[in-house]
């Protein structure tokens, strides 16, 4: 048994044994009913307290109006949590309002005072939120560096675990997956995945950062997104049945928060069933020219050949003109600045999708190469 599923079994049962185990009931409001397999019901369980919410144009309810421990759990919330879990590896998965409260949810739920969690320097803001939330002792590592962090987890923690991202959200750089499996094994940590901008781009079938090839999926927690790649809404944890059961108990994030509206469940799941390998092909030829360009201006960066493609510019002030000069040009890419990053590494941040054609972009990155010459950036 994993680390992570062995902590959550011992929680779950002190959990159990207290008689404060929650479980999620299967539910189906409609007005001022609600439907719980079989059987309907008078729904007071619900916070719609005026009776406003009606049907939707997709089939669905616009509202859930109440958490999903309570009557906002629908079936729709089963089928794709089956197929989250399935396209991560895991054998079960949890849907959240958004991926930054995955990720608060799912790290405060397993972590607590007396553990050691272990961050990448360059996590985002809701990983680090998170590990302050938790009470756990946080230590930070140097960015996506295997010595930093096995030297890290050397410190004193009775649960230890490991937190990094994927594909990294200002420098577009990815993480070394098969570097951290590794020492997390040696030390018996949790590895704990924010994939929110690798997941359904990389890796085998879209399926991830850890599922690129010689990774071997050896991540015990993935938290994502649903709304970036995916483009629908909302976040989700995929991990063992024990650790989903865990945050179901412990992940307040859920407990004390609405479902999301059933046409979002719903616009979920169609994206799901989307056929994705044209875009993903798309996609990875945009990169490719992305990528040329800014290596032909001297801008590239060694090891970021992701999506996500950073100018670095240091001054705050230059990125704010680069940027603005971009928008006189046509292009829209925005100055990121301290504190999203830190001091003196002022950038502007390109995120490419598959939307352009070639010709689109090539203009676009005709216009980019022309502000950067023109303020002697390139």
């Amino acid at each position: 048994m994993k680390p992570s599923a062995k902590q959550a079994s011992a929680e779950l049962k002190k959990i159990r044994g207290d008689g404060l185990l929650r479980r999620m009931i299967r539910a189906s409001p409609a007005g001022a009913y609600v439907t719980v397999g079989r059987k309907r019901l008078l729904n007071l369980s619900s916070n719609d307290y005026l009776g406003l919410v009606g049907p939707h144009t997709l089939g669905a309810r616009q509202s859930a109006s109440s958490s999903r421990l309570l009557s906002g759990n629908t079936p729709e919330y089963d089928r794709i949590e089956s197929s989250l879990a399935s396209h991560a590896g895991h054998k079960g998965a949890l849907v959240f309002p958004t991926g930054y409260m995955a990720n608060i949810g799912a790290i405060c739920a397993v972590a607590k005072k007396g553990d050691l969690i272990v961050s990448d320097s360059q996590n985002h803001a809701s990983i680090i939120d998170a590990c302050k939330m938790s009470g756990a002792k946080v230590a930070i590592y140097a960015h996506n560096d295997v010595v930093s962090l096995n030297s890290k987890l050397a410190m004193r923690g009775h649960n230890k675990f490991i937190v990094t991202e994927g594909v990294f959200s200002m420098d577009g750089d990815v993480a070394d997956i098969a570097g951290v499996a590794e020492v997390a094994s040696r030390h018996g940590a949790t590895t704990i995945l924010d994939d929110a901008h690798g997941d359904f781009v990389l890796g085998r079938g879209g399926r991830g950062t850890s599922h690129v090839p010689g990774t071997k999926n050896k991540i015990d927690i993935h938290t994502s997104s649903l709304s970036k790649a995916l483009g629908s809404f909302g976040g989700y944890v995929a991990a063992d049945s024990q650790v989903i059961d865990l945050c179901i108990n412990r992940a307040r994030t859920l407990i004390y928060t609405s479902a999301l509206p059933g046409f979002i469940v719903e616009h979920i799941a169609q994206r799901l069933r989307t056929p994705k390998k044209a875009r993903q092909k798309r996609l990875a030829q945009n990169v490719r020219q992305i990528h040329e360009t800014l290596d032909s201006l001297g801008l590239g960066i060694d090891g970021t050949r992701t999506h996500i493609a950073p100018i670095i510019v240091h001054s705050e002030k230059r990125a704010l003109e680069l940027g603005a000069l971009l928008y006189k040009y046509g292009v829209l890419a925005q100055a990121i600045r301290y504190p999203t990053v830190r001091r003196g590494a002022a950038r502007i941040r390109i995120s490419v999708t598959a939307w352009p054609t070639s010709d689109e972009l090539g203009g676009g990155l005709e216009m980019l190469g022309r502000a950067c010459r023109r303020l002697g950036v390139a």
